[in-house]
């Protein structure tokens, strides 16, 4: 929301300081202090001598290149006047202009000085509404009395134009919260500031409704709230209120002061009618809308949408309504469409210049329905920001008649006597707040007086209540203020957050975990550490957005069966294209790499560990029950919630593209590739001390059939051996590395080659060994054997390791492949893997036998279960 001080200044008393910059400064901290934030100051852009000046003489000069400029003298209320240069054509001797002298800057850093051009000395400029910032489009220069509209007779050459077009004002823009609806007015800042400046509401704060008088008979236009059948739980309207004026001049243009805010507010002025509805929609809060009365056909009735509607919205676009939708609608039973009620209206109604007499609705609409409807139509407006926020329905009558008002001091006509006021304004619901309740959640001492104080100062009601209670009672503004809490909440702002102290948090018992890491569970500790772990391993975490699209699971060539097909679906996703929570990091993670790729990173590596959503197939979980909040749940109660949330693992995955090792004077550098990937993945179970194995899978989307590789828990025995027979079912795969195949790289448009790795951290956390033991070292020698076995070219690698490493026992200190080779001596199909084993015993020096035992009982295990033979034999 942005609101020029000066306009604030109307309705709130603002502290004055030396000068404009320093003042909105004020304004900003005031309205900081009580909860809004901040997004910057705006204007101040002109500064200098920028005056207003009086044209005696404006003589055409005819150019060679076809242009004609004008050489103009000019009384800017010195001595003599200035001679200046202008190309514009719709003034003359005698008209009042605005002049930019030298020493001047105007938007853009754009400097005025004295130069010569056209044959003659320019001594300044003469200004166009483009060039001093007063709007997007500019007919020629500013002409006081005709341009802007402003008053030649208040002006005089050489006053500041600066004052004169309030080209000195400054505005101020906060970021209002969604339960801060009342925040997004004029009205409701000045009340903010108020409470920011410490000052009484009652005396600070002028209220720009107070004393308005509205009518009390019954107007000509019938209104009919047909909502009968609510959709979210509440009537599509609470109240509508219609007012007619008659002869207006809609084609009259809007005074200066009032387009100038609506631009100072960022918004862009139009014509009368609705400059002046979005001029009182910033001032107090209340959206309206204009219809022209002679296309109106009958009584306005607010209703649902019928199946097969159609409108064309203002904005020229012909819409296919939904039965959702609320509507506005005219003629018999209401069966023509004519607007989207809170959102935008219709073609068919809209007013234009030719227009004599004006229907202003004001009205109070469901927040969930325009919500709702705004966002199907993927069409937001100023008027739905603040429905969807809620409105005050007591003011509409009020605002209507402010509307009113200046439709006819500006547009002449005459207004209705009466008004159709169909609805009547809801009472917020009492709310209790026990006495010590502020106290003992702000950890600040409030006594009682103190409390009712200040929620009378936000415009509440406050009795006493039962013994130790106040019963409060909302004003109609705030809608948000439904519970003790929310009251507390308005306590302690008022107050002033800097007197709530900070306390740090106490460490749990027997949750200290090292300097530093007080309070840590043992998986968060398990978490950073592994986080740090692949930071330092060179990769870069990042945060992916946990919405996907439904042709996500395509690209990836995920199988129809896979669980990461059964997805979240949000009731109101932030975009409609992404509607579904992941099921899988990579989803997701991919865009990151495609980003920073498309902005020219070349070596890229990527990791992130977050939760995904597994909901299982439709229908595997109870639907959540909704307990009542007028007491705490039953411990059945919880734990059916519980049960009906999906279930949430942390995984960490990483993508990787380009160089790995990058080139230098050293040699050509190394590309990543699918080791890499495994490298990574190993890496996650050894930071966590739980051994992965690393298997191969062909049949792992979205991975390359023949570089993939499935992760398991190893399961560990004394000397690093495998524990466990060869034969039984084999462990679930927590994880999966490799290298993507090439069709959902070319799906992602992705770098080609790109290889990744994604686990599931949730068996390895599960099984997190207690505290480390430090084991004795050997002070023996090591025996070093090697064995180079020929297998079928299909064995894997790993399944000889394995069977090699359970046959050499506990005497087993290393095992790792060093050679692979095929060729004539190994034979066709088959291949030779040269393995080197560390043996060494904890007690003594083994033998020659025992080692040469150790080794034979390897080949044979390996032989056994892959068939391995001793090569050359």
């Amino acid at each position: 929301m942005r609101v020029p001080v000066s306009w604030l200044a109307e309705v709130s008393d603002v502290d004055a300081a030396p000068d404009a910059e320093a003042t909105a400064r004020g304004v900003a901290a005031a309205l900081v202090r009580v909860g809004l934030e901040e997004e910057g100051l705006h204007g101040g852009e002109v500064s200098g001598p920028v005056v207003v000046g009086r044209v005696l003489s404006a003589e055409p000069e005819p150019q060679k290149n076809g242009k004609t400029i004008s050489w103009c003298q000019v009384d800017v209320g010195e001595d003599e006047p200035r001679g200046i240069v202008c190309g514009a054509g719709n003034f003359g001797a005698g008209d009042l202009v605005v002049v930019a002298l030298p020493g001047s800057l105007l938007p853009g850093g754009f400097a005025i000085a004295a130069r010569r051009t056209y044959g003659h000395v320019s001594d300044g400029m003469l200004c166009s509404a483009a060039e001093l910032g007063l709007g997007e489009e500019s007919a020629g220069i500013v002409v006081l009395g005709e341009t802007l509209g402003v008053a030649a007779e208040a002006a005089s050459p050489g006053d500041s134009a600066l004052t004169l077009l309030g080209l000195d004002d400054r505005v101020v823009e906060v970021n209002v919260t969604p339960d801060r609806g009342y925040c997004l007015s004029v009205r409701g800042l000045g009340r903010e500031l108020a409470h920011g400046r410490r000052a009484d509401v009652a005396t600070a704060f002028r209220d720009p409704l107070a004393g308005v008088e509205t009518r009390s008979a019954a107007g000509e236009r019938q209104v009919v709230l047909a909502d009968g059948a609510p959709v979210h739980g509440a009537p599509g309207a609470r109240r509508l209120t219609a007012r007619t004026v008659r002869g207006v001049d809609a084609g009259a243009a809007s005074p200066w002061w009032l387009r100038r805010r609506l631009v100072q507010a960022g918004m862009r002025p139009v014509s009368l009618a609705v400059d002046v509805t979005n001029y009182v929609m910033l001032l107090v809060g209340q959206p309206l809308h204009a219809y022209d009365a002679e296309r109106l056909d009958g009584a306005i009735t607010v209703r649902r949408a019928r199946a097969g509607e159609r409108l064309v919205t203002l904005d020229g676009v012909d819409r296919a309504l939904d039965p959702e939708d609320l509507v506005i609608a005219d003629g018999a039973g209401g069966a023509r469409v004519v607007g989207l009620a809170g959102v935008m209206g219709g073609q068919a109604t809209e007013v234009t210049a030719s227009t004599r007499d004006v229907v202003l609705e004001a009205a109070c609409f469901d927040p969930v329905s325009v919500a709702r409807t705004a966002r199907r139509h993927r069409l937001p407006s100023e008027a739905s920001r603040r429905f969807e926020r809620g409105v005050d329905d007591a003011m509409s009558a009020a605002a209507s008649q402010l509307a009113v008002d200046l439709l006819v001091a500006h547009g002449g006509g005459t207004a209705e006597d009466g008004i159709t006021d169909v609805g009547a304004p809801q009472p917020l619901a009492e709310v209790v707040l026990p006495l010590a309740e502020p106290t003992r959640l702000m950890g600040v001492d409030y006594p009682p007086a103190r409390v009712a104080e200040l929620l009378e100062q936000v415009g509440c009601e406050v009795a006493d209540g039962p013994q130790g209670h106040l019963t409060v009672r909302p004003p109609s503004w705030r809608p948000d203020l439904l519970q003790a809490a929310d009251l507390v909440e308005e306590v302690a702002r008022l107050d002033g957050y800097d007197r709530i102290p900070s306390v740090l948090p106490r460490a749990l018992p027997g949750t200290t975990g090292g300097a530093g890491l007080g309070g840590l569970s043992p998986r968060r500790r398990a978490v950073r550490s592994l986080a740090r772990a692949l930071a330092e391993a060179g990769l870069v975490e990042v945060r992916a957005s946990v919405f996907t699209a439904p042709e996500r699971a395509d690209a990836l060539g995920v199988p129809a069966d896979d669980e990461r097909r059964h997805a979240l679906r949000v009731a109101n996703p932030l975009r409609a294209e992404e509607p579904l929570l992941r099921t899988s990091l990579l989803a997701t993670l991919v865009d990151v790499l495609r980003r920073g790729v498309g902005r020219g990173a070349e070596d890229v590596a990527l990791v992130e560990l977050a939760a995904v959503v597994l909901p299982g197939p439709e229908g595997a979980r109870a639907p959540a029950p909704r307990p009542a909040v007028t007491s705490r749940p039953s411990a059945q109660e919880e734990q059916a919630v519980r049960d009906a949330v999906p279930h949430q693992p942390l995984h960490v995955a990483a993508v990787l593209t380009g160089a790995r090792s990058p080139r230098g004077w050293e040699g050509t550098g190394r590309s990543a590739d699918a080791r890499d990937a495994v490298e990574l993945a190993l890496l996650v179970g050894e930071v966590l001390g739980v051994p992965l194995e690393a298997v191969a899978d062909p049949d792992r989307a979205p991975f390359h059939p023949g570089r993939c590789v499935a992760l398991r828990l190893a399961g560990g025995a004394p000397g690093g051996g495998v524990a466990g027979a060869a034969s039984g079912p084999a462990p679930r795969a927590v994880g999966h590395a490799g290298e993507l195949a090439p069709r959902v790289v070319a799906a992602l448009d992705l770098p080609p080659r790109t290889v990744a790795m994604e686990l599931d951290l949730e068996p390895l956390l599960a099984a997190l060994p207690g505290p480390p033991q430090a084991e004795p070292i050997s002070t023996f020698p090591v025996v070093k054997q090697d064995v180079a076995l020929v297998v079928d070219a299909g064995v894997p690698a790993s399944e000889v390791e394995r069977a090699l490493r359970r046959g050499a026992g506990p005497l087993l200190e290393d095992l790792r492949l060093v050679d692979v080779y095929t060729g004539e001596q190994a034979g066709e199909g088959r291949r030779s893997l040269a393995f080197s084993l560390r043996l060494r015993a904890p007690d003594r020096t083994l033998t020659g036998p025992e080692a040469a035992q150790a080794r034979e009982a390897a080949v044979a295990a390996a032989g056994e279960a892959t068939g391995a033979v001793l090569r050359g034999t």
